[in-house]
């Protein structure tokens, strides 16, 4: 196995070639110090996340982890399944600070420092929570705009705030906001996306003021305020009187800022090409990608691909290919790749109308296609109520075991169950779940190999014992905060100390805009150079 050195590394991260940079370890683990441009890719979900993230497995990667050997791991698992340029990181996270480099903590980085960057560079205005409190108050004639997902508008939310994600803001604003006099206030729970938020309708041109919410949610309860709870306002779907507006406006910005236009056939001749990887990313809104998308495409909303660009783009300098039906959509979030330091970044002329039946279908993950024992949820009632030492074991996220689990369930990291092996001792059944059951497929030699028992995967997961009627118990302190460590947890998931977490969060992005200074890998914003084939 080929192990390189941090210098070495430091070089491959500025020489312009494409590179993954893979994080072996949990994602709690890896929120805690890692690099800045290093993606998590866990050996629990490697099946998955690897291949979502290396859609060309030839490509140059590294591994890296904090030196405990689990990079080493990932490694011998990718060259296993066919990638030919594999490396491991020597020494790991330690060996890169040691020779003088920076490590980050956190996740998303890349994307929340660049909103810092960005709300530096074009000075993006925001009001504080007490002022916007008072606007509400008396009256005035303001809209405040949530550019989270849905998902977490409901959850909480400002008073009289309506649901836009991010990247629907500047495609709708003409249609939700007629009136040039009208105020615009955009929040999140924090300060990446409100400024993204807030910038991009700025950027756009549009004649209102625009200012964001600063410090968003956190910063409206740390004032004292209380959020809305299960409120359901959102953007009215289809498309928008004012889409032509919208398209104008996203031009301008795109094209200022190097975003390459391709037809068709560009689009075909990149996905033939075997030496460069490509992302095909469809940033329309999930319901609009679930009625109908290009085969071969990854649904990935403007406002979130810009706020965790990590998630779906693994491989540093790869080319990316924006789509959506109108091209406002693609041109916003086109434009802020670019400036975050995406070289490669293209919109399709004619969008999705033009290549809507071109395009393949993603390979399937073999590992799915192995037969795995299985039982349905009328199977496993039986058990439970029959008393012969049956054990459910969940492997959901641990945030999602504590909203919801099958009762009596274990919840277990894949990469640590061991730690569950005395309690499978005296089972006779042990089934294994998650939510749809996917990640319990994976897992079944796994639990094999740590008892007797006979060992089912719960068909369809926990969703299905749920949609079938059955009870799921919730309980926030199960699995207390220390031993979450697959999920990086935000100052809202935690059961102490939220208040404190808040404001080192709140702390720790704004300082984000000083460390990178220090990261001579990180250069934002974009000069003369334009997108190239």
């Amino acid at each position: 196995m080929k192990r390189i050195d941090a210098k070495t590394l430091h070089a491959w991260l500025l020489d312009g070639r494409e590179l993954a940079l893979l994080d072996a370890r949990e994602d709690g683990e890896f929120g805690a110090s890692h690099l800045f441009w290093a993606v998590p890719c866990p050996m629990s979900k490697r099946e998955l996340r690897a291949r979502a993230l290396l859609p060309r497995l030839t490509v140059r990667i590294c591994c890296v982890d904090d030196g405990r050997g689990v990079a080493e791991q990932l490694a011998a698992w990718l060259e296993g399944i066919g990638c030919g340029d594999v490396a491991v990181l020597y020494g790991g996270t330690k060996a890169w600070e040691a020779a003088g480099y920076e490590l980050f903590s956190g996740v998303n980085v890349p994307s929340k420092a660049f909103g810092e960057w960005v709300e530096h560079h074009y000075g993006t205005e925001s009001v504080d929570p007490p002022e916007l409190k008072s606007w509400i108050d008396s009256g005035r004639d303001i809209v405040v705009l949530d550019s989270r997902t849905h998902e977490e508008f409901v959850r909480m939310s400002i008073p009289t705030g309506i649901s836009v994600p991010g990247g629907e803001l500047a495609y709708r604003i003409g249609d939700m906001v007629p009136d040039p006099k009208t105020l615009v206030v955009v929040n999140c729970a924090g300060r990446t996306r409100s400024i993204m938020g807030a910038e991009s309708l700025r950027r756009a041109g549009i004649p209102n003021k625009v200012v964001a919410l600063r410090n968003g949610t956190m910063g409206w309860e740390l004032a004292g305020f209380r959020c809305d709870r299960g409120r359901t306002d959102r953007f009215a779907p289809g498309t928008p009187k004012t889409a032509a507006t919208a398209l104008q406006r996203a031009q301008a910005f795109a094209e200022s800022s190097g975003v390459g236009v391709i037809g068709a056939i560009d689009l075909a001749r990149f996905e033939d090409d075997p030496d460069r990887t490509l992302y095909v990313l469809d940033v329309r809104d999930p319901a609009e990608y679930r009625a109908g998308h290009r085969p071969g495409s990854t649904n990935a909303p403007g406002g979130q691909l810009v706020q965790a660009t990590d998630q779906w783009v693994g491989v540093r300098n790869a080319r990316i290919v924006l789509v959506d039906d109108t091209g406002a959509r693609a041109r916003m979030a086109g434009a802020w790749l670019r400036q975050m330091g995406h070289r490669d970044v293209f919109v399709v002329e004619g969008g999705l109308d033009a290549i809507r039946t071109t395009g393949r279908e993603h390979l399937p993950v073999p590992e799915l296609g192995a037969k795995v024992p299985i039982i349905d949820v009328t199977g496993l009632v039986s058990l439970l109520d029959s008393g012969e030492g049956t054990v459910v074991i969940d492997l959901a996220r641990s945030i999602e075991f504590r909203d919801g689990h099958i009762p009596g369930a274990l919840w277990g990291v894949r990469t640590r169950l061991g730690a569950l092996q005395p309690q499978l001792a005296g089972a006779k059944h042990v089934v294994v779940t998650s939510p749809d059951g996917i990640a319990a497929r994976l897992a079944v030699d796994e639990v094999k190999a740590l008892c007797t028992a006979q060992v089912r995967v719960l068909e369809g997961g926990t969703d299905a014992w749920h949609a079938f009627g059955r009870p799921l118990l919730k309980d926030r302190t199960m699995p207390p905060d220390e031993a979450c460590i697959d999920s990086y947890l935000r100052a809202y998931d935690r059961n102490s100390g939220v208040e404190e977490a808040m404001n080192a969060y709140l702390t720790w992005e704004i300082e984000l805009a000083n460390q990178i200074k220090r990261d001579d890998t990180v250069a934002f914003g974009v000069g003369e150079a334009s997108a190239s084939h």
